[in-house]
């Protein structure tokens, strides 16, 4: 079997072509935008390189046949137990004794840099993209979410990878029936002059940026693993998903005009970029502002869901959640509603998910594995 590293464009295309040529009978397959692959393998575009390398590579067999890739990176930031290094962009031929030598060669050179254990497939960069393996729910997958064959978990599994922490999606049909008690909390909420609904505008970017900031940092930055937002990272966050806001399916809401909770979602855009294959050139452009306007996009995906500390368990959920819901379902034609995932090690924001009236559509694993196979195995801690 033959290793190359990817350095050169050629070796790059390879790299990116492999999984579209590997899933071509499988409908649910969505290539990914090459510019969003590319871009975690660009220093100048990706910060984690700051602190941190990372390399890719390509393996062949004997009839220099392309059977599989992967990526091999050091973050310094992600403390574990033990020095832990990751890999991630897996991609395989349905053969063990090949994924295996894949495994292995990974494991060898991030032993050749300290590392003791590797966690994967998981990204050089931050959680909400390119993350997990698919182990349940096989559908189209959600805007810069991993997709896998079934087997992936076999030859991850049957190597030595044990699963560190679930992911967990959570979604719903949006004209099921909706919890009696969402509306009982809307009606008696409702009848509070200082409370008040609106949805997110696309003039008025700056405002809302600033109070999803406010709401996010005291709903969710002190719990766990969260960290502060500024109002200039949230306003060019805001700035980048102009062009796909839906002015309905985002909502705020205020208490005399402080913001108290907030529930942010958008398009899945992959109802959109399946249409382009993996390319996002000037033509593609083109042909995304044309699918927008005339494909129907059935699927919305949840964000960030945040009420502040002191409105927790009063039924400002209710009344959110009936609020939006209520309204974007007379002003679009969405059908389904998908969250991103949620670690199993946080209850909290699971229970906020199933309390939404969701129920898991897919399950993606993070694995780990000890290279001191005696060492006893810990999953992740429970927030």
């Amino acid at each position: 079997m033959k290793v190359v590293q990817v350095v050169s464009d050629h070796h790059a295309k390879i790299f990116l072509n492999f999984p579209a040529a590997l899933f071509a009978d499988d409908k649910n397959y969505i290539r990914p935008l090459d510019k969003d692959i590319e871009a975690v393998f660009n220093p100048k575009k990706n910060k984690f390189f700051r602190f941190g390398e990372c390399e890719r590579f390509l393996f062949y067999n004997e009839k220099n046949e392309t059977i599989g890739k992967i990526a091999v990176f050091i973050n310094k930031k992600y403390r574990q137990s033990q020095p832990t290094g990751g890999i991630g962009f897996f991609d395989c031929i349905n053969d063990q004794n090949a994924a295996d030598f894949i495994f292995n060669f990974a494991k060898n050179r991030l032993q050749e840099k300290g590392m003791e254990a590797m966690d994967g497939p998981i990204n050089f960069g931050e959680r909400d993209q390119f993350w997990g393996l698919l182990i349940d729910g096989f559908s189209e997958p959600l805007y810069a979410m991993n997709y896998n064959a079934p087997y992936y978990q076999e030859l991850f599994e049957n190597y030595g990878f044990k699963i560190y922490f679930n992911q967990l999606c959570f979604g719903r049909k949006i004209h099921a029936s909706v919890n009696e008690n969402f509306v009982r909390m809307h009606d008696r909420i409702s009848k509070n002059p200082a409370i008040s609904a609106r949805r997110m505008k696309v003039n008025e970017l700056e405002k809302f940026a600033a109070d999803f900031t406010e709401v996010y940092n005291r709903a969710w930055a002190s719990h766990g693993e969260g960290k502060q937002l500024t109002k200039v990272h949230t306003l060019k966050l805001f700035t980048t998903l102009k062009p796909v806001i839906n002015e309905h399916i985002s909502w705020f809401i205020y208490e005399n005009e402080k913001p108290i909770a907030m529930w942010m979602n958008i398009p899945d855009l992959n109802q959109w970029f399946k249409f382009l294959d993996g390319k996002f050139g000037l033509w593609q452009k083109l042909k995304f502002l044309w699918v927008k306007k005339f494909k129907t996009n059935k699927k919305m995906v949840g964000l960030v869901f945040g009420i502040v500390p002191e409105w927790q368990r009063k039924g400002i959920d209710g009344y959110m959640i009936w609020e939006g819901t209520k309204h974007f379902r007379k002003t679009t034609q969405f059908e389904d509603y998908e969250m991103q995932w949620i670690g199993d090690f946080n209850p909290k924001m699971i229970r906020i998910a199933e309390n939404l009236e969701t129920e898991v559509t897919r399950k993606l694993a993070t694995y780990r594995y000890l290279f001191d196979r005696n060492k006893e195995f810990e999953r992740h801690k429970t927030l």
